[in-house]
Formats: C-alpha cells, sequence, structure tokens
C-alpha cells in the first residue's frame, strides 16, 4: 500500500464524523484511520539513529516495524526518505505515517445541558477524555460533539480527568476562552465536586491544606503537611488546599461536598485519601502501600497480561474497517495491549461559578445513600 494513495483524515476541518464510530460490547469504538504524527528532534534524541530513536522512545511497537516504516517512507526526517542507518539532528521535523486505533470508551452519551452562542456546557461521562491527548483523538468530549452535534471548534477551558464525570464548560470563541482563563489565573472561579467516600466522614467542615507531589513514573500523588515538617527546604511538591463538607452517611459510606482551592493532579482524590476517607471506589487511592502500585502498573506494561475489552476480542469485519498490512494492531479494533479499565471513579463535577457566571450539572445515580 503506497502511502502517498492514502487520504489522511487530518486534513478534514472536521474532528470528527458520525461514521467513524463503532458501538460494540458496550463500547464506542472509532474505525481505525490514517494519521500522521509530526515531532522535532529533541537534545535527548540527537544522535541516535533513527530506528534507534523510536525503538526506544516509543515501545509499543516492535522493532521490526520501524524499520519497515522508516524504509517504506512511513517515517520521514524533514519529509525525506532515509536509511535506517540515519544519524537524527537537533530540531529536524520528523513525521510518522500511521494506521491509527484508538482506545474505546463507555457509550454513555455526552449531554448537552446549556448552549449558547459563545458557550456549551455539557456533562461529560466518565472514561471519554476531554480533548485529543495521547492515544484519544475522536474518541474525546470534542470529538463526539463535533460527530453528533457538528459543534466545532471547541475551546475547553478546563479539564476532568478520564474517569471522573460531572460539567465541563467549553468555549465557543477564543474570546470567551480568554476571558474564563483570565478569571480562573485571577483565583475568581470557584468549583464544586461531589465524592463518595469510605467511611462516615466528620460531620465538621474539614479544610485539608496538604502539599501535593505528582510522581509522573508512578502515575499518582502524595499530600504533605508543609506545616508539620519545620523547614520549607523539605517540603516537596505545591501548595493545595481543598475544603469538604459532609452531605450525608449511611455507616458505610459518605457523600461529601469537595470544593478545591487549587487545582492540583488528583488533588481531590489524594487529599480525601489523606484524611483517611478515600473514594470508595478509587484504584490509586485506596491503599497508600506504593509497592502494590507499582506492581499494578508492571502488570500494565507487560502486554501479556493485558485485559482485553471482551471475550471475542473484536477482530476485523470487512464492513467495519479496511486492515493495513503494517499495522501493529490489525486485524483487532482495539489497540495491541488494551486493559479495560473504565470504571466510573465515584468524583462528579457539579458546579463552576465565577464573577456573573455560574453552571451546573446534575448529580449521578451513585450519589444517592
Amino acid at each position: 500500500m503506497n502511502v502517498t494513495d492514502i487520504v489522511l483524515q487530518s486534513s478534514s476541518p472536521k474532528l470528527s464524523q458520525k461514521q467513524d464510530y463503532i458501538f460494540h460490547g458496550g463500547r464506542r469504538h472509532v474505525r481505525p484511520y490514517y494519521f500522521e504524527f509530526i515531532s522535532h528532534v529533541n537534545k535527548r534524541w540527537t544522535g541516535k539513529t533513527i530506528v534507534d530513536l523510536f525503538a526506544d522512545e516509543f515501545k509499543g511497537r516492535p522493532r521490526d516495524y520501524y524499520v519497515g516504516a522508516v524504509k517504506s517512507g512511513r517515517i520521514k526526517v524533514d519529509g525525506e526518505t532515509v536509511p535506517v542507518s540515519y544519524i537524527v539532528k537537533s530540531s529536524q521535523k520528523i513525521t510518522h505515517f500511521l494506521h491509527r486505533h484508538e482506545p474505546p470508551v463507555m457509550t454513555d452519551d455526552v449531554e448537552i445541558l446549556l448552549k449558547e452562542p459563545d458557550v456549551v456546557t455539557v456533562c461529560k461521562p466518565a472514561s471519554i477524555p476531554v480533548h485529543p491527548c495521547g492515544q484519544y483523538r475522536k474518541n474525546t468530549v470534542v470529538g463526539i460533539l463535533d460527530a453528533e452535534h457538528d459543534l466545532g471548534p471547541l475551546f475547553p477551558i478546563h479539564r476532568l480527568d478520564r474517569l471522573v464525570s460531572g460539567l465541563l464548560i467549553i468555549a465557543r470563541t477564543a474570546a470567551k476562552a480568554d476571558f474564563f482563563r483570565q478569571q480562573i489565573e485571577g483565583g475568581l472561579v470557584k468549583k464544586r465536586y461531589i465524592a463518595k467516600v469510605v467511611g462516615v466522614f466528620p460531620e465538621e467542615e474539614k479544610v485539608v491544606d496538604a502539599n501535593i507531589n505528582y510522581n509522573g513514573s508512578q502515575g499518582r500523588s502524595t499530600a504533605e503537611d508543609a506545616s508539620s515538617s519545620g523547614d520549607d527546604k523539605n517540603v516537596k511538591g505545591k501548595p493545595a488546599c481543598t475544603k469538604f463538607t459532609r452531605i450525608d452517611t449511611n455507616g458505610t459510606h459518605s457523600l461529601v461536598l469537595c470544593e478545591p482551592v487549587t487545582g492540583r493532579t488528583h488533588q481531590i482524590r489524594v487529599h480525601l485519601q489523606y484524611t483517611g476517607h478515600p473514594i470508595a471506589n478509587d484504584p490509586l487511592y485506596l491503599t497508600q502501600h506504593v509497592d502494590d502500585l507499582e506492581t499494578k502498573i508492571a502488570k500494565r506494561i507487560d502486554a501479556g497480561e493485558r485485559k482485553l475489552v471482551s471475550p471475542d476480542d473484536y477482530v476485523y469485519s470487512s464492513e467495519d474497517f479496511s486492515i493495513d498490512p503494517m499495522c501493529t494492531n490489525c486485524p483487532k479494533l482495539i489497540p495491541q495491549g488494551y486493559e479495560e479499565h473504565d470504571e466510573a471513579l465515584w468524583l462528579h463535577c457539579v458546579r463552576y461559578s465565577g464573577t456573573g457566571w455560574e453552571y451546573e450539572c446534575p448529580y449521578p445515580s451513585w450519589a444517592s445513600l
């Protein structure tokens, strides 16, 4: 299959179309499509061969694939086909043309709550990223809104983690996005979430003022009480503060209102763990044993131990998509080594408010005790 014979979907003004999606086994899948990734050689990459660069930095595909991709011109340097022994230089542009398979998400609708000329608010389901990132492009909130409601371009002004649900405010113009960002950066925006936590949360209001230290290699944060160390030099992470108020409890779980003053990575989740009342279905923060987490991460990285989305491991159908002979994911619809981990976290954004504006989202079904 000649690269020049394939039309890039990324050249379309729309991010996605209705026909891009396949619904199977309770999941929303994306039909595999051709896409060109563009990057520039950084300091760490300089001096490596083009094949070594990809084999070392992008381990999702075997080395043999990258050898074939360079030879066939699917990987180019500054727009030119190069030999597999080519040594890359600083700031050169590298393009990788590939058959892209996105991970599936749950089939829950992205419900539009309010549509105004310059703002749209939605109730984001868990499992769906807000905007293109990592392996996701079409299977995102902005991608689905473009496909199903012809809403685009869109400018998300805040982000919810993939497994977190609730209110998402999206600007429809760059000017409106700047308005919201100025208020957020100025500390004028108040946020409210609800969480379902373990145990009986204290009845009185509780304020947690503990630094958040995010560890990218572990994919989780830790909290540290800055006042207890007595030495600012020993304090790691960034200052973070969250106010918690119990809404209800049944003796086993509690429903808690969470009002973050700052916006650190996993702040609400780790601050709830810090109080001794973690979110009741949070796989990362139900335990503080990092060794257990590292074991789980190691298993997740090992593709041989990953669990596929369905027992029949959904494979190619001629009605669904065409197989690319060089693609390492075909004939499966899902990416190689995909692990199912889409359970909705019991954390939901219910309100954002600022100077002269306020938006709300209904409570989820799990919020009833």
